[in-house]
């Protein structure tokens, strides 16, 4: 009996310590989505690609500036054997056979300055391309943030969904469970029959099946939005309901010609259709010729022989590729298809957002209109549950019949308190479509 005792003691022990696990976080959706903003991975990967395109950038940047190169050398020939034939000639005409001189050390150094003048437009063509390319993938991140945005709006407003959902499950099974424990008492005392208690168990394991659903919804959106969050997995999120009940929706633009001027992803495609054209002339640039400006300073020691210093030159260098002007042509026509593939996706990407936003402009209405006939159902099932449980109070109408009212009047109650986060869902679809999204959360600065 005693370790039964302490059996039960140490589960309720670890029940508690587990709750306690469970850290509840009571967290708004303005902190959610500022949140999502900064710290979810696909945040994070879209500023790593606007980093490596802004050091891209720098790079072609730098290839403007000129290039300086430092080279020296020192070589030792321990066994170098050297016979100059001028003076193998001179030691014959008068007899003498004086031994040569021991050249077995070379000193060379050399400093070099190339600076290109002229590449065919090359260079400035190259940087206006890198700096496109930056400006595309920067677009391209506040748009992969804008959706990160957008479905911590859904996550959040479908956790609301979900933890109201049980509340309001929850409170119909403690009626429901009182009602089977009328019943059991009624059918004992013969005032109803066994089948009308069946009835009422029954319409008891419906509910709890709702009920076991909405704990697991509501389990599984959770961990959804808190994986997306980057917080600890046993986080618990309490939805701040008020910003959901007290929300009301602006008037929104939803005109396309907004939409064209504000999304992103399609003023990162326009980016990237300029960058394409740079591309064409990057391609051209090797029918012309290469001219640099060339500079530099050199010594020369080699022992016993010569010693040259200050070396300075001054030049201009000229190269051309004339086998290009007739290879290149493929590179050029590559170029020009690659800029046709990108004006192509730009027309497609601007129908897509047309259907977009009036799409999401249309069930924004919808959902507007759905709240008001949910507020007038909630209404119309509450009287007809009242009058329902009168008269089946007075024995002029049956268990059904009640059942059903009850039923029905659960249902509204869920549909109405679903609505209005629905119409949030629906608020923030439509400013993602029209690329609103990011202004109506102050995202723009952080």
């Amino acid at each position: 009996m005693k370790i039964s005792q302490l059996m039960l003691f140490g589960v309720f022990f670890i029940g508690i310590s587990s709750l306690e696990a469970q850290e509840k976080t009571s967290l708004t959706l303005d902190e959610a989505v500022k949140l999502a903003w900064e710290k979810s991975s696909e945040s994070s990967l879209a500023n790593s690609k606007v980093n490596s395109k802004k050091y891209e950038l720098q790079t072609a940047k730098d290839s403007q500036y000129p290039d300086l190169k430092l080279s020296s050398q020192y070589q030792y020939f321990p066994t170098a054997n050297i016979h100059m034939e001028s003076q193998s000639s001179d030691n014959s005409s008068d007899g003498s056979a004086g031994a040569a001189p021991k050249m077995n050390q070379v000193v060379f150094a050399q400093a070099g300055v190339t600076m290109p003048l002229f590449s065919g437009f090359k260079i400035q063509n190259n940087v206006d391309l890198r700096n496109n390319m930056y400006l595309a993938e920067s677009a391209s991140a506040v748009k992969t943030k804008e959706d990160v945005a957008l479905r911590t709006v859904q996550y959040y407003t479908n956790l609301y969904k979900a933890q109201k959902s049980l509340e309001l499950l929850e409170e119909n099974k403690k009626s429901t469970q009182q009602r089977v424990t009328d019943f059991i008492e009624l059918e004992k005392n013969g005032i109803i029959p066994k089948n009308d208690l069946l009835k009422a168990q029954l319409q008891l394991s419906r509910v709890q099946l709702l009920v076991d659903e909405a704990k697991n919804n509501v389990s599984i959106t959770n961990y959804y939005l808190v994986t997306l969050l980057k917080m600890d997995p046993n986080t618990k999120i309490v939805v701040n309901e008020a910003d959901l009940t007290k929300f009301e929706p602006r008037v929104l633009q939803s005109d396309t010609q907004i939409a064209l001027e504000n999304r992103k992803d399609l003023e990162s495609v326009r980016l990237q259709s300029k960058a394409s054209e740079n591309n064409i002339k990057i391609a051209k640039s090797s029918y012309y010729p290469s001219i640099v400006l060339l500079g530099g300073y050199a010594l020369l020691d080699v022992k016993n022989f010569v010693n040259a210093t200050n070396l300075t030159n001054v030049g201009v260098g000229l190269s051309y590729d004339l086998s290009g002007l007739i290879k290149n042509s493929n590179n050029v026509k590559a170029a020009e298809s690659k800029s046709e593939e990108v004006k192509h996706s730009e027309e497609i990407l601007t129908d897509h957002i047309k259907v977009q936003v009036q799409k999401a402009a249309e069930d924004y209405d919808l959902a507007i209109s759905q709240d008001a006939v949910f507020e007038q159902a909630v209404a119309q099932a509450s009287e007809n549950y009242r009058l329902v449980k009168d008269k089946y109070d007075n024995g002029l109408s049956d268990t059904n019949d009640l059942l059903e009212a009850d039923v029905d009047q659960l249902s509204t109650q869920i549909n109405k308190a679903l609505s209005k986060a629905n119409i949030i869902q629906k608020y923030y679809e439509l400013l993602t479509a029209t690329g609103q999204i990011s202004q109506s959360f102050n995202l723009s600065k952080i």
